[in-house]
């Protein structure tokens, strides 16, 4: 059975009951998935591609190419330079997305114990970071250009961490208990 189908048949009714909420609607929803690559090398367009190409892989849509919004020159950075890629998914995308980071690569990386409960934004929103897209079964050795991470946002219609923490651990987001 898939993740949406079953968040909308058994997981938003023990959702509504745990949080007793009187209302069905009130049962806070997952909005949006979006998946974010910074690249790091401007100097290199190879990298970039090579995000991309891992992204769209990932993610099964074309991510855009993001562009800088200001020159910092430390940096050598200028306004409008390519720094990295992202791909925002929703409806049934990022439930099958959710689907798979929760069930196949978070349990296959390394001494993984769980993620913190701490990384909510205060308004229900769950932010995430992986270190390397190897851990993505779609993704192959042989295809990376350089090894790169990526930040994971999950954003909800709950109105506060709690709902957003009900709502995760419901879906299967596998929380350490601190």
């Amino acid at each position: 059975m898939l993740l949406k189908e079953r968040f909308e048949t058994e997981i938003a009714a023990r959702i509504r009951k745990e949080l007793d909420l009187a209302n069905p609607m009130e049962v806070p929803r997952v909005v949006k998935v979006v998946v974010n690559m910074g690249v790091g090398e401007k100097d290199n367009p190879k990298v970039l591609e090579g995000a991309v190409a891992n992204l769209t892989k990932i993610a099964g849509q074309k991510p855009i190419v993001t562009k800088a919004k200001k020159s910092i020159s430390d940096f050598k950075l200028v306004a409008g330079d390519p720094i990295g890629c992202k791909v925002t998914l929703r409806q049934d995308r990022a439930y099958e997305f959710l689907n798979r980071l929760f069930n196949a690569v978070l349990p296959g990386i390394r001494d993984f114990r769980g993620l913190s409960v701490s990384a909510f934004d205060g308004r229900g929103n769950y932010t995430m970071g992986l270190s390397e897209q190897m851990t993505f079964p779609e993704i192959s050795y042989n295809e990376i250009t350089k090894t790169q991470g990526m930040d994971i946002t999950i954003v909800t219609t709950a109105r506060n961490d709690r709902e957003g923490a009900a709502l995760l651990k419901g879906l299967g987001l596998p929380f350490h208990d601190a």
